[in-house]
């Protein structure tokens, strides 16, 4: 197993520690075709990529794509702000990227104030080694599903990551709007049965460092022991051994 591209890094721009330089000659020595720089949405408080600063950052990534062999792609890794399925993007901004994936995250501008409990709420339940509510768990799966629903994502990003969701209904969801599933090789957020579970729905895979330095740009080790663990159909995952993704988001700006 081999990857082809990266579609999950952050830098100096977010909360990452190099330049998208770096991490595109990084992901060149990885011997992988392309890389994504993906910097945190907008509506994050504290690790988003801030509206004043696109026109260095595109800057930056078109320096990058100069300056290294591999194609060098635009993304950002926009937060599922509530469970109305609101992101950060609006379509005014979608011609300044090329790749558009959604998550989970903590401290950012949700939709109203009960949304808080996506993000804050399961982190306290994290911490406190708290399970989360049937409602809780509706909820959280709701917000996925909306937000896949309403918006062009290409992937999700780690799922259940400090949350609970229903991940079959997720995955589903993500079948039938042709968004990919992330299997991250950060950290592992869903468990091998829930990994098992997602896969038994048909639902295709993207293979993502989430590298947040160089160093980490084109790793896959985690996932791929997680993946050979579980029994993944490698002819699932669509960024592998020489394969790439066909993205939702840029199909669609092709009829705006």
């Amino acid at each position: 197993m081999k990857l082809t591209a990266d579609y999950h890094t952050h830098t100096v721009f977010s909360d990452g520690k190099a330049s998208a330089l770096e991490n595109a000659l990084a992901g060149e020595r990885a011997g992988l075709k392309e890389i994504a720089i993906t910097e945190h949405g907008y509506s994050h408080h504290m690790r988003g990529l801030k509206r004043k600063e696109t026109a260095d950052w595109l800057a930056a990534v078109q320096y990058a794509a100069e300056n290294s062999s591999i194609r060098v792609l635009r993304g950002m890794e926009c937060n599922v702000r509530g469970v109305s399925g609101l992101s950060d993007f609006t379509e005014k901004d979608y011609e300044n990227f090329d790749i558009f994936l959604a998550g989970i995250h903590v401290i950012i501008r949700y939709d109203t104030f009960r949304d808080t409990r996506l993000g804050w709420g399961g982190w306290m339940r994290e911490v406190l080694h708290i399970k989360a509510t049937k409602r809780e768990i509706r909820e959280t799966t709701q917000a996925y599903i909306n937000t896949i629903e309403k918006n062009p994502v290409d992937a999700v990003t780690h799922l259940n990551f400090q949350c609970t969701a229903d991940v079959v209904e997720v995955a589903k969801c993500c079948r039938d709007y042709g968004t990919y599933l992330e299997i991250s090789s950060k950290k592992q957020h869903l468990s091998d049965d829930e990994l098992a579970a997602a896969m038994n729905t048909g639902v295709r895979f993207i293979i993502n460092s989430d590298a947040h330095s160089p160093d980490r740009v084109g790793d896959l080790e985690l996932a791929k022991e997680q993946i050979e663990r579980v029994g993944v159909p490698l002819d699932l995952i669509d960024n592998i051994d020489g394969r790439f993704p066909t993205f939702r988001f840029a199909e669609f700006k092709k009829h705006l």
